[in-house]
């Protein structure tokens, strides 16, 4: 009883902090600072598309693994510094990609609004550019958050959801931030484009869980298929077949059809008895269904204890911390 009340102490103070993150942001946080904002954004990511139809999925993953990690502070774009053991090096970072395209945003952003829009909602803004970008819905996003000066590589190693999790475990890293089962399906869903590299999943071919049989909620003729991309465990292969760069509701179908990539993916329609299996129906069966849950849940994300106010700063580079004001300087970034 004791520990149960312990978590549902913990779950309470979670839902309050992102109420009052929400009470925080503001959709209209930069209308005088920093006007063409929105523009700026989705100009330099429709440009990183033209050369790289993946772009999108690399900016939402690191929106994803930034605010599972000490909330939505822009920590994962730290790299290895002094007093900083980056976020990147955690194993549910590797090979994520996409920094380069980070940083065309953020010198793009700079050049119109000099040290005025933190990166943490640069990559909030990137995120729903992306998706509306592949086709996807549009939503308000609150803005007004600061950047981190810290990472936290061990919270990365434990919060982030790992490709080989089963459902119970999924379930269990969302309700910590207040998401709940249809939050689960629906920013799931952001898989619906983008690609995994053969090393998530090449373990559901054969011996899956040391039964000496293949996953049996893996369609053996996509199992082959799979099997013929994977010539190394670094061979990257589309989350979907079919659609793989545009933003739509295949990614549910293709559960229903036992075509989810990941073991983490299918666990949300194969799990016996799970809620999630009538949420991954609703989504398959109504692509507007899917949008609406995915900007509503996105926008939930995204107010996952963000800094506020004076908390944090206004990094100058999103990679690094800023420097320590000389005396002589303003504060205009801290």
């Amino acid at each position: 009883m004791a520990s149960n009340s312990t978590l549902l102490a913990f779950l309470c103070l979670v839902g309050l902090m992102v109420g009052a993150s929400l009470a925080q942001l503001n959709p209209s946080f930069y209308a005088k600072s920093c006007p063409n904002l929105p523009k700026i954004v989705n100009g330099v990511v429709a440009n990183a598309l033209r050369t790289d139809a993946r772009a999108g999925a690399k900016l939402i993953r690191f929106h994803f693994h930034d605010c599972f990690v000490n909330g939505c502070d822009a920590s994962v774009l730290l790299e290895n510094a002094p007093g900083i053991d980056s976020e990147l090096d955690a194993p549910g970072n590797q090979g994520i990609q996409g920094l380069n395209i980070i940083d065309d945003i953020k010198s793009a952003v700079e050049k119109a609004c000099p040290r005025t829009v933190s990166c943490a909602d640069i990559l909030t803004i990137a995120s729903r550019e992306s998706v509306v970008l592949a086709g996807g819905p549009s939503w308000i996003v609150p803005l007004g958050r600061r950047d981190s000066r810290t990472a936290n590589k061990e919270g990365a190693t434990n919060n982030l959801a790992s490709p080989f999790e089963d459902l119970d475990g999924l379930k269990a890293k969302f309700s910590v931030f207040g998401l709940d089962s249809t939050d689960l399906v629906a920013l799931s869903g952001a898989h619906t484009f983008g690609r995994s590299r053969c090393a998530f999943f090449s373990h559901r071919f054969a011996n899956f869980n040391g039964t000496n049989r293949p996953d049996p909620t893996l369609d053996p003729a996509y199992r082959e298929q799979l099997r013929r991309v994977c010539s190394s465990s670094e061979t990257r292969a589309n989350f979907d077949p079919t659609t793989p760069d545009k933003f739509d509701k295949n990614y549910y179908t293709n559960l229903q059809g036992l075509r989810g990539l990941l073991q983490s993916d299918q666990e949300l329609f194969s799990t016996r008895g799970a809620d999630t299996v009538a949420i991954v129906n609703r989504f398959a069966k109504s692509q507007d269904e899917f949008f609406k849950s995915f900007g509503r849940s996105m926008i939930k994300m995204g107010n996952i204890s963000p800094l506020t106010g004076k908390k944090g700063e206004i990094r100058l580079n999103c990679r690094r911390v800023n420097s320590p004001p000389r005396a002589d300087e303003g504060h205009d970034v801290m």
